[in-house]
């Protein structure tokens, strides 16, 4: 018996909307990332891309447990000598909030060409507006 896999053209992706206040950083990154892969459904294969699109709001409003807000760094390295920078996440959540997300959310996908594209399905923004009401998306409660 052959295994049937999902032809690209009849993949369904559907849009989802995710309310991130008061919701814990890790976990509301780890429940993104499983529907960003697709691992929620049935015909789910881990060399096809058969994810959801995700639209999460209020990102602003997403919690950190225990003193991961002062204690926890970000670096990045701009190639040079000496260039590299550090941030807390209190920073990194006061400057750009979506990065705070996007970073964890980017952690629990692949790195390869595919976890770049199911991060590309991933809209985050800082304020309880977006701009996808066309895409008609549906209320996901995480």
């Amino acid at each position: 018996m052959k295994t049937y896999y999902t032809p690209v053209k009849e993949i369904e992706k559907k849009w989802y909307v995710v309310d991130a206040e008061g919701k814990v950083l890790g976990r509301l990154a780890s429940e993104i990332a499983t529907i960003l892969r697709g691992k929620h459904k049935p015909n789910y294969s881990p060399f096809m891309d058969v994810g959801d699109f995700i639209v999460v709001v209020n990102a602003e409003k997403v919690k950190l447990t225990g003193a991961k807000l002062d204690n926890k760094m970000y670096y990045r390295h701009s190639g040079y000598i000496g260039g590299i920078t550090e941030q807390t996440a209190k920073e990194v959540l006061e400057k750009k909030p979506e990065n705070l997300l996007r970073l964890a959310v980017k952690g629990m996908l692949s790195k390869n060409t595919m976890g770049r594209q199911q991060l590309k399905k991933l809209k985050i923004y800082a304020g309880g507006e977006h701009p996808h009401e066309a895409q008609q998306p549906e209320k996901l409660d995480i």
